[in-house]
């Protein structure tokens, strides 16, 4: 059954029109995500979805109690509230079910045939184990910690800078667990490091997701169904960004020819997913088997850890390979080079050369220093030690404030400053209207002032102008910020087609993985590595290591404790309660019904006589439904044996 349905909802703002007829449903534990481009109606859906406008016409259908709650944009908090009273005040209901279950558990000791107290009991404890409240204390510090608010919990919340207000928000949010939960871009303003936890406690915590996002590696990790908002209809897809390409792809194969620059666009994306993603998540699989095998030896001989350690290293590293530069021009000498800011240490003695053609990616946490490299390289600051040898070429910069666009002069305006309506395009002379159509700009936009785009279409202009200037180097400050993944797309097709020297700060794993061919990754104190290896694979091998040094810590706990501890055992469970083992063995048929039934719906959706008669829509909504309850079964399976074995052990 649907936690909410929309029944031929339509929406328009005075002409716009936003949705004609449309129908939508959210299932108990489905990750939702909503892709098209910008303007194309996504946060209108949410809000239609969240209850905050309504339709023009159609029906919200919400099952009762539920709870439906929305990361804002800008979120407001109360005066002086600090970092931590925020996040606790959110909390409240769930604290008080904690106090009212302990209440309960003490007088049910005593009357313990009480069935109206059995009935609250069973109760509370449900809604604990919806929220995973047990231990909620130990997750708000881990989520200060992981989304690097514990330096400000004490400090007042109006303080901080709107990213972090976003994501004192966002853990409150995640904290309270909401039936369904709505994010709109939640990756911004997080580093790699905070999205992966994110991912991580999404996917752990079991949430009922509605979100937007224009990170792909996101997408494809989290969604278990894609939803595309096209011509003011909407289209659904299972699964993530990989399966919705796939899908769309057939789609776009059986339609006119109106669309082969979208098609060829797509294949080329595709293509690309195939070549280095597949091969890369080949690589990280069997890495991942290697280093599972070697701890199972690490437990009976904890040197096993040192052997890899090493091996993991030299993975790292692998792909650090000096290029020749006899045949390519240096444009920028680095040499000891050396900043602060205050007491922090953000760069300390880096000396390296950037090259005529190299594509670079600045990575790294929030704070680190990426864009202040930027600003060195731009000679916008001044190092504290070293020097920056720049030789004599032109350089595009692009930042987030948009600085070479004039609010007042329209495109044309700013496109053909000098009269006229053509542009020069990376050496093509070009129709600005042609130019900008690949940009997703229709033509009336040609007269609108640059003062009332939103920053969405502000960054594509921004982007747009500086393929037309002839410059030898681009410097680009988290240019994917903002824009939608078909713009993302076009921007990554000009940056590959782009002949001189690029260097670009992003989080974007999928974005970095494609364009950059070299990495200069900021670890904090100063300390800036060089690599030559895709960024995702970079970030599985740092995890693989960090996890290795959890695991040698608390092998060493546990013998240190064997050894000084001799007070008598606490008496363990030994095996799983008579509920868990019913569980563990019904499971399998189960799952092996589910499988079936899929792949029954699956064969019928390959035959077009079947899908007419039993309506594609019907069988796609089952096949949705099933797919999620089957993800849950199979993960349910996996954990009753994984404690199985432990217990056994």
């Amino acid at each position: 059954m649907a936690l909410v349905d929309l029944l031929e909802v339509d929406k328009q703002f005075e002409s716009q029109v936003i949705f004609k007829g449309i129908n939508f449903h959210i299932d108990e534990y489905e990750r939702i995500v909503i892709v098209g481009r910008n303007g194309s109606g996504k946060s209108t859906l949410m809000k239609i979805v969240s209850g905050e406008i309504e339709p023009d016409a159609g029906k919200r259908i919400v099952r009762q109690g539920i709870r439906i709650e929305m990361l804002s944009q800008q979120p407001l908090f109360e005066p002086g509230i600090t970092v931590r009273e925020a996040i606790e005040k959110e909390l409240t209901e769930i604290q008080a079910a904690k106090s009212r279950y302990e209440e309960v558990s003490i007088e049910l000791a005593t009357d313990f045939e009480n069935r109206s107290l059995l009935e609250e009991h069973a109760k509370l404890t449900a809604f604990l184990d919806y929220h995973n409240a047990w231990n909620l204390d130990d997750k708000i510090e881990r989520i200060l910690k992981e989304f690097d608010l514990k330096t400000y919990e004490s400090r007042p919340v109006n303080l901080l800078s709107g990213g972090e207000q976003r994501r004192v928000a966002l853990a409150s949010l995640l904290l309270k667990k909401p039936d369904i939960l709505m994010l709109d871009e939640p990756t911004n303003h997080l580093d790699v490091y905070m999205v992966e936890f994110l991912e991580d406690l999404l996917l752990k915590e079991k949430f009922t997701l509605l979100l937007i996002s224009h990170d792909r590696y996101f997408i494809d990790r989290i969604a278990t169904r894609t939803v595309e908002i096209d011509d003011h209809s909407l289209r659904s897809f299972k699964g993530g960004y990989e399966s919705y390409l796939q899908q769309k792809e057939q789609l776009l194969h059986a339609m006119a020819k109106e669309h082969e620059n979208l098609l060829k666009l797509l294949k080329a994306e595709e293509e690309w997913l195939r070549r280095g993603v597949k091969a890369r998540l080949k690589r990280n699989e069997g890495r991942k088997k290697r280093v599972l095998e070697m701890r199972e030896q690490a437990k009976k001989n904890p040197s096993a850890i040192r052997k890899i350690k090493l091996e993991l290293e030299r993975e790292k590293h692998h792909f650090n390979r000096e290029e020749s530069i006899s045949r390519k021009k240096v444009l920028f000498e680095i040499e000891h080079l050396q900043k602060r800011l205050g007491d922090k240490e953000l760069i300390h003695n880096f000396s390296n050369r950037i090259l005529q053609k190299d594509r670079i990616a600045i990575v790294g946490k929030n704070g680190s220093g990426k864009s202040t490299f930027l600003h060195l390289l731009l000679g916008r600051e001044k190092p504290d030690g070293g020097v920056i040898k720049r030789g004599d070429f032109k350089i595009g910069y692009f930042d987030q404030h948009r600085e070479m666009l004039d609010d007042e002069k329209n495109l044309i305006e700013t496109f053909c400053p000098f009269g006229g309506d053509r542009v020069d395009v990376q050496g093509k002379n070009m129709h600005v209207y042609g130019y900008l159509k690949n940009f997703l700009f229709p033509k009336e936009y040609l007269d609108k002032k640059i003062g009332v785009l939103s920053g969405g279409e502000k960054n594509r202009v921004a982007l747009a102008l500086l393929f037309t200037k002839k410059v030898d180097c681009l410097i680009l400050d988290e240019p994917t910020n903002d824009l939608d993944i078909p713009t993302i797309n076009i921007l990554e097709e000009y940056l590959l087609g782009f002949s001189g020297a690029l260097i670009f700060v992003s989080h974007d794993r999928y974005f970095v993985d494609k364009i950059a061919k070299k990495l200069f990754i900021f670890k904090g104190h100063g300390i800036v590595e060089e690599s030559y290896q895709p960024y995702s694979e970079f970030l599985a091998i740092e995890k693989e290591l960090k996890s290795l040094e959890h695991f040698e810590r608390d092998l060493q706990a546990k013998k240190s404790e064997s050894s000084s501890d001799h007070r008598p055992a606490v008496k363990k469970k030994k095996k799983l309660s008579y509920k868990e083992q019913r569980e563990l063995e019904m499971l399998p048929e189960e799952i092996e019904r589910l499988e079936n039934r899929i792949a029954e719906i699956n064969g019928c959706l390959a035959d077009p006589e079947c899908y007419m008669e039993k309506g594609i829509q019907d069988l796609t909504d089952e096949l949705n439904e099933l797919e999620v309850e089957y993800n849950l079964k199979a993960d349910r399976y996996l954990e009753l044996l994984e404690l199985q074995e432990e217990l056994e052990g």
